[in-house]
């Protein structure tokens, strides 16, 4: 295969893994990895306050929004402000628009990109839950690649996204396109896995594991090298493993098979760690 394939074939496995989320039929995990995983509503609230969100944030969202597909919190560190217009990449069923929403008010507005037309429809009807609850009428979704956003250039005061860089073939034409429709001034706060050092072959060739956020992820390092590449300033990175280890504490599908094909005596949380990023154009 040539690289143009290869990326194409990665953008299937991961628009129809997360297809069969939308659908209800797999977890955040991978595609069918059974019930009781981190997307049972019980079980996906109960990870996302322990990465940081709180019960009144996640009580005020509409039903179906929180798949249970985070690895953090990108709006606790975002600082969002009322009036601001806010780009989330990887939107998904809304979780994390609604919830940049409130925060930014009736003058701000929140656009949510997402290429797998389920997650875009379930985000769409969950719009009218948030209206409801919120009284607000400030988000909107779109069906778009995030290596080509369809969103204006310098029109954006702040990028979030959580969990979803990891699964793009291109992430240096991310990056590229973050810088080209933020505002001069304007900045990231970003969710996602990344690798502390390179995964075993064996695991690195696990569709699950690249629809469950493992397998194509970037080395720490190259986070770093990749956003300021293309002009970012003040790039800031924290590690947060506890994310992976409650997903491995959680006996949760994939990161179990992981286990298996890793090194003896070793953990996921050895190659892998959820990652913030901050930055500033």
């Amino acid at each position: 295969m040539n690289k143009n394939k290869d990326d194409e074939a990665i953008r299937t496995a991961v628009r129809e893994g997360y297809a069969q989320v939308a659908r209800g039929g797999g977890s955040c995990c991978g595609p069918a990895s059974g019930p009781n995983t981190c997307c049972g509503t019980s079980q996906a609230d109960l990870l996302a306050e322990q990465i940081g969100y709180s019960e009144q944030e996640l009580a005020a969202l509409p039903e179906g929004a929180n798949l249970g597909l985070s690895c953090g919190n990108p709006t606790a560190i975002a600082g969002l402000s009322a009036g601001e217009v806010v780009l989330d990449l990887g939107s998904g069923a809304g979780f994390d628009v609604f919830i940049a929403g409130r925060k930014v008010g009736a003058t701000g507005r929140v656009i949510g990109v997402d290429m797998t037309p389920e997650m875009v429809a379930k985000a769409r009807e969950n719009t009218a839950g948030y209206r409801a609850r919120a009284g607000l009428d400030n988000v909107e979704f779109r069906l778009g690649e995030i290596e080509h956003l369809p969103v204006a250039d310098g029109s954006v005061d702040v990028i979030i996204s959580n969990c979803v860089i990891n699964l793009s073939p291109d992430k240096p034409q991310v990056w590229r396109e973050m810088y080209r429709v933020l505002k001069p001034g304007g900045r990231t706060a970003i969710s996602d896995l990344a690798l502390l050092q390179p995964l075993p072959e064996a695991v690195r060739g696990m569709v699950e594991a690249l629809v469950g956020c493992v397998a194509g992820a970037a080395l720490v390092s190259d986070v770093e090298r990749m956003a300021r590449e293309v002009g970012f300033k003040d790039v800031r990175l924290e590690q947060k493993t506890g994310f992976v280890e409650a997903m491995v504490d959680a006996n949760d599908p994939l990161y179990r098979k992981i286990l298996e094909h890793l090194p003896e005596e070793a953990r996921p949380g050895d190659f892998a760690t959820s990652l913030y990023i901050t930055a500033h154009k």
